[in-house]
């Protein structure tokens, strides 16, 4: 009888993490698009240019940044509407189209500057024209974000993405000085100079990027058209309890690994190339050399494996999120569920965007500097974004009983404070 109650211990394990691996979904993905080949580059660049000086931005922006997807995924399942559709019934229809049109452009600007990323990694392994490389990968991602089911492609390419817990691995690897290593992580010998001000914004608008905070709301709701009988808790709130700790557990987990990286990617740069003298990346191959100390030989193809991955992996989520917030804005037919016939407008956008995006690579701006210019511009629009994103969070004709808690609530408006702060920060040094 004992033995009819109680499965065995193996069995509860596998049970448990089938259950655990069920609440994962638009947050992994988020957290996994999180660090993508922008995400390498700034973090590269803040650990080679200022060694320890900045860990602590990855700290900052952890729970920041947790408490502004989890309002952003809150959103979608509240309402089983997108953000976009969501600010267009709040803010006056100007505001949105405003917020829309910032969103379009810096998503263009950093396809770009990851599809030009992907060609010279391609090339460092290769040796053959990166500009080849760059227009293949871009056609390649719009052709799969056509024809095949994003959550399937996305699984697929998340164990490419892998390669950068290469980064976590060499950290125990190389000698480090782990007192440097702590005070660094709480600040105590933060680098505040004017050229420090520039990436801390770089490394916020990376970590805090506008077009996670769209794409999230949109996957929550295609979570709802993939479940029946779940339905958008403001007409069936007895659903809530279940649906909160699915998205607490997800986008908790998601936000770790991608901070957990990016954390990993400063500490080994800051302890091989930083210490080298290497302080200025310019190119992949100098990204690349952090490597070394692991892969020897091999550095440049586990660099190019993890920035080839990361960005195939971004770029749907970057030219989606803008195709939801347009479509959502116009009124058409979005997700990438539907075939290109059947939301023509939907994936209009995204060819457009990643058509776009492939001029950069012909700009004569080196793909490194793109990426970490492109996280710049992220961090600057991300502010007006999140104000946004808030006052929706907090109106309760468009969120019923379930605007957003005291605790999500203090941390939404700390997390827009602490860009705009940042963002201030780095004019005001500019300009004196």
């Amino acid at each position: 009888m004992s033995g009819a109650k109680h499965p065995p211990r193996t069995l509860r394990h596998r049970l448990r993490s089938v259950a655990l691996f069920n609440q994962l979904g638009p947050g992994l993905i988020t957290g996994a698009a999180d660090d993508d080949p922008s995400g390498i580059a700034t973090y590269s660049q803040g650990g080679a240019q200022f060694g320890f000086g900045l860990l602590w931005t990855l700290v900052l922006t952890f729970p920041l940044m947790a408490a502004i997807q989890l309002l952003s995924a809150h959103i979608g399942r509240i309402t089983g509407k997108g953000l976009a559709d969501n600010m267009g019934k709040v803010l006056p229809t100007p505001i949105v189209l405003s917020l829309v049109a910032l969103l379009f452009v810096a998503n263009t600007i950093n396809i770009g500057a990851d599809v030009a990323a992907m060609g010279e990694a391609a090339r460092l392994v290769t040796g053959f024209d990166e500009h080849v490389f760059t227009i293949l990968f871009a056609i390649i991602s719009v052709i799969l974000q056509m024809f095949v089911p994003y959550k399937r492609y996305a699984r697929f390419l998340t164990v490419l993405t892998l390669s950068l817990f290469s980064y976590v691995a060499l950290v125990f690897m190389i000698h480090l000085d782990w007192s440097q290593v702590g005070l660094g992580m709480i600040g105590v010998h933060a680098d505040l100079s004017p050229a420090a001000a520039t990436t801390i914004v770089a490394i916020f608008g990376t970590t805090i990027s506008p077009y996670l905070f769209f794409w999230q709301s949109a996957g929550e709701v295609e979570e709802l058209e993939h479940h029946k009988g779940d339905k958008p808790l403001k007409e069936v709130p007895r659903q809530a309890r279940r649906a909160f700790t699915r998205m607490r557990i997800d986008t908790l987990s998601g936000m770790a690994v991608s901070n957990l990286v990016g954390l990993a990617i400063m500490i080994a740069t800051a302890a091989t190339l930083h210490a080298a003298g290497k302080t200025n990346i310019q190119t992949a191959a100098d990204a690349a050399r952090a490597l070394e100390p692991l892969a020897g030989k091999f550095a440049f193809l586990l660099f190019s494996v993890g920035i080839i991955g990361t960005g195939l992996l971004a770029i749907p989520v970057l030219a989606g999120s803008a195709a939801y917030a347009i479509g959502e804005s116009r009124g058409w037919k979005v997700g990438l569920d539907n075939k290109p016939w059947e939301a023509v407008g939907f994936y209009l956008v995204i060819a457009m965007s990643v058509a776009l995006g492939i001029g950069i690579d012909y700009s004569g701006l080196d793909p490194i500097k793109a990426l970490y210019w492109s996280a710049v511009i992220n961090g600057v629009i991300a502010v007006p974004m999140m104000a946004a994103m808030m006052i929706v969070a907090t109106n309760r004709k468009q969120m019923g009983q379930f605007t957003a808690g005291p605790v999500l609530r203090t941390l939404g408006w700390a997390s827009t404070a602490v860009m705009a702060a940042a963002t201030a920060t780095m004019i005001f040094v500019a300009l004196t």
